[in-house]
């Protein structure tokens, strides 16, 4: 196994900023040269909100740090977005992809199960003949005030893999900056984790006012077909669960209250 396995927990102090899964596939020239009614009237009552903009122009909820190692697919054209009344949950599409992204992540099967209607009703309508990338990201942030851990160093709250510069004391306390990436190749499948990890600034360029990003893809770009989609993004959950649980020490698991599941 490539990370350890750790029980399924729910943390009550949730760390993720957001959450998104991407699913790429041929370009469909439809969805981008006429508005989707249908699509639209079929999940409505779910996602009331619309907005029309370019693909250059959306923006998801991650801190400066992850929008700036953005690997998702943003190419020109339209883009249309669907958002629940609360605005915290949207699904995005365009002629190249479908996407649903949540601030409100709770666990898998209630993120998969906001997917599963949208996603069905659009290949309903537009019929993709296959997936050519699938891709679920999560952006967490440790922010040691929020979790009571102010006067803990960095050392003692990540892992000694992720910790990095930070291990060392003499200097610890002095870093303004801090930014990693490490990409994982994942089995036979062509799949891969792409982690950016490092520290984000709160309020300032005060070292205690640092918060510690780790921003986890999980993608393919091997062709998948329609009905192994679930398959792909489900394992690639559980990579994403072991992988966290990996990142942090037993010291900030504890102080995010896990609850069994």
């Amino acid at each position: 196994m490539l990370f350890p396995d750790f029980p399924r927990v729910v943390y009550e102090k949730n760390p993720l900023k957001e959450v998104i899964c991407q699913l790429a596939f041929p370009s469909i020239l439809r969805v981008d040269s006429e508005p989707p009614v249908k699509f639209q009237e079929a999940i409505r009552a779910q996602y009331p909100i619309y907005k029309e903009e370019q693909t250059t122009n959306i923006r998801f909820n991650f801190p400066t740090e992850a929008q700036a190692q953005n690997p998702l697919l943003l190419r020109g054209g339209n883009a249309y977005r669907f958002s629940s009344e609360d605005l915290n949950w949207t699904i995005s599409c365009t002629r190249d992809f479908i996407a649903l992204s949540t601030t409100q992540y709770t666990r898998w099967e209630d993120f998969k199960g906001h997917f599963q209607d949208p996603l069905s009703k659009f290949i309903k309508e537009y019929a993709p003949p296959f997936f050519t990338r699938v891709g679920l990201r999560y952006v967490d942030i440790i922010n040691r005030h929020e979790l009571g851990l102010d006067s803990e160093p960095w050392h003692e709250l990540l892992s000694p893999y992720i910790a990095g510069e930070l291990s060392y004391p003499e200097i610890a306390d002095h870093v303004l900056s801090c930014a990693n990436q490490l990409i994982i190749g994942v089995g036979q499948s062509g799949a891969k984790i792409l982690l950016n990890h490092g520290l984000v600034s709160n309020k300032g360029n005060n070292p205690a006012d640092f918060s510690y990003l780790i921003d986890c893809d999980f993608s393919t770009e091997q062709k998948t077909e329609i009905a192994d989609v679930y398959n792909r993004i489900d394992d690639f959950n559980g990579y994403s669960r072991r992988l966290f649980r990996w990142c942090i020490k037993d010291k900030v698991h504890d102080a995010l209250h896990p609850q069994p599941l």
